[in-house]
């Protein structure tokens, strides 16, 4: 039994990276589409300086990785290589969703797949019982954060797009894109650093989880502490993948949503990181695709309603609505065959 505890654990560690991978390539549209598509920066900068700073980010901060293992499911009650099952199927099931959007260019939410997955491996494995549905500080308030982070993003990109739109309201439109482009080029970094604060974190606390169901760390008074190798291990995948580039999503994200000028990237680069900072400080998952859409849309609002393509909004807002309760099923029937298979 200890043998297949270990050997679920490194399978585990290895696709939590690569969907730490994935997730980098995924998501790296969320950091560098308005600045590639408004000529801020090349598509090599771009991804080279989303890759540094979102391992940056990823190495600062804990909280969200902290969530992740303790606030969806409750280790307590799931031990050894049953909870390792529940792991390896969460993985598995997100790392599906994400390769099957990434391939359709649409921007789904790496987070919503995972967690969504979880949820639905832990119910397969024990139920209702095993997920902290009733607890305020677990799965209620991951879902307030990612059903309102999206609204505070669209809130957050048309104040700042109308605040802007009135301090430079007598400035020449050639002038102003010419001021924003350099401005650009600090706010995508800063969106860098805040999507690995709170993106990379989330295999942080997949990997930890596995530990904790393999008996190779424990829960203390403080919560999970999460080693400083799966720190640096999750920060360098998702780097990796981020360098790698998602042009796909950039072009779904930026050009098909709307027409985007160096001063709607600033706002909405801006506006996006405010919510995942306030986020990562509070430690609550969020989607960063989700956020920045929305403040893409809500820049594009406050310019002219007829500015932002609605039709494609509508193909985003239905990847959106699909991922939690198809990786809910996802993680649920992984679980089931993978435990079917080892039994």
């Amino acid at each position: 039994m200890h043998d297949k505890t270990l050997l679920i654990l490194i399978a585990v560690v290895v696709l939590a990276l690569s969907f730490d991978f994935i997730n980098g390539f995924h998501d790296s549209a969320n950091a560098i589409a308005t600045s590639v598509l408004t000529r801020a920066l090349s598509m090599r900068n771009a991804v080279l300086l989303a890759a540094f700073w979102n391992v940056v980010g990823a190495v600062i901060w804990k909280g969200v990785a902290q969530t992740i293992a303790k606030g969806i499911v409750v280790p307590s009650l799931m031990q050894g290589a049953e909870g390792q099952i529940v792991v390896l199927a969460t993985v598995l099931a997100a790392i599906t969703w994400n390769l099957l959007t990434w391939w359709w260019g649409l921007p789904s939410s790496s987070s919503h797949a995972l967690i969504g997955a979880l949820v639905g491996a832990g119910f397969a494995a024990g139920g209702a019982r095993v997920l902290t549905l009733h607890d305020p500080a677990g799965i209620p308030k991951i879902l307030y954060a990612l059903i309102f982070s999206p609204i505070f993003g669209f809130l957050a990109g048309g104040i700042l797009m109308i605040i802007i739109m009135n301090i430079f309201a007598q400035q020449a439109p050639s002038r102003l894109n010419r001021f924003f482009r350099h401005l650009q080029i600090l706010s995508a970094q800063i969106m860098s650093f805040t999507h690995g604060s709170n993106d990379a974190q989330k295999s942080m606390g997949i990997i930890t989880l596995a530990l904790v169901f393999a008996g190779y760390s424990h829960i203390g008074a403080h919560g999970i502490e999460i080693p400083i190798w799966v720190k640096f291990a999750c920060a360098g995948a998702m780097g990796f993948g981020t360098a790698m580039g998602g042009w796909r999503i950039i072009k779904t994200i930026g050009r098909k949503v709307m027409g985007l000028q160096p001063v709607h990237g600033f706002a909405s680069e801006t506006a996006a990181s405010i919510v995942v900072l306030g986020a990562t400080l509070l430690k609550v998952p969020v989607s960063t695709t989700h956020v920045i859409s929305s403040a893409i849309m809500g820049v594009g609002s406050a310019k002219s309603m007829a500015s932002v393509r609605w039709g494609i909004v509508g193909q985003i807002l239905l990847a959106w609505l699909m991922t939690l309760p198809v990786c809910i099923l996802l993680g649920a029937v992984s679980y089931t065959l993978i435990h079917a298979a080892l039994k």
